[in-house]
């Protein structure tokens, strides 16, 4: 990416915004509702280049983030961090996976249990259907 680019990117306050709402797992309705303001007002934020400190201090409490956090947010330092917090903690792709494989469990169980009954159901209908 040439470099004007990239710094577009980094200096763009409101593209800053999208990413963080994003990363939220936010839609703009979302933020719109926290900021008592519409979606399409929350669109054309994030469509500014440049928005006042003020502004973005109000984004930033409605983001639950701090106000430098959102102003020095790069996709960049999200990655280094995450990367460096679970090199240092202990946590293992192999520990994630095994997490996530225990709390799909009960969902696989139930998702079984549902696929039994419709089996029995279907059996069911099929003897009904013969016998007519």
């Amino acid at each position: 990416m040439p470099d004007t680019i990239a710094n577009t990117l980094v200096l763009h306050r409101g593209r800053k915004i999208e990413r963080v709402r994003r990363l939220r797992g936010w839609t703009q309705s979302d933020l719109g509702d926290r900021m008592n303001i519409t979606k399409q007002a929350v669109s054309k934020l994030e469509q500014s280049e440049n928005i006042s400190d003020e502004k973005l201090k109000d984004v930033a409490v409605a983001l639950g983030v701090t106000f430098e956090g959102l102003r020095d947010f790069s996709e960049e330092k999200v990655l280094y961090n995450t990367n460096n917090f679970y090199e240092n903690s202990g946590v293992s792709a192999t520990n994630i996976a095994a997490n996530i494989e225990t709390i799909n469990n009960p969902l696989k169980e139930t998702i079984e249990m549902f696929e039994r009954q419709l089996e029995v159901v279907r059996k069911e209908l099929i003897n009904i259907l013969k016998n007519k």
